[in-house]
């Protein structure tokens, strides 16, 4: 079921604050701040990604017959792929890794 994610799922906008460190990318296809100073407008970026993202993974889910949370662990894996370099990535056991 490799599903290659939209751009806009991607979170393309996300690609510098990736890079920078300040927002990084969970195990289970969400992006998350990092940086407890990040500007209001990263925050909000990050929940508008989040909530495409998520919608997508419904809408998968329902065509598969799977679950939210199994296909965004999917996506996640085509998100690793295609972010910028030193982007932080959040794994399941709660360590972060930088690509």
């Amino acid at each position: 079921m490799a599903m290659p994610p939209p751009a806009d799922a991607q979170g393309r906008p996300l690609d510098a604050p990736r890079a920078a460190g300040t927002v990084g990318e969970r195990f289970d296809g969400l992006a998350v701040v990092r940086d407890p100073n990040a500007s209001s407008s990263i925050r909000a970026l990050v929940d508008r990604t989040n909530a495409q993202r998520l919608s997508l993974y419904k809408q998968r889910a329902a065509e598969a017959g799977g679950s939210v949370k199994d296909i965004g662990m999917i996506y996640a894996q085509q998100i690793m792929k295609s972010a910028p370099a030193g982007t932080w990535f959040l794994d399941p056991s709660g360590n972060w890794t930088r690509r």
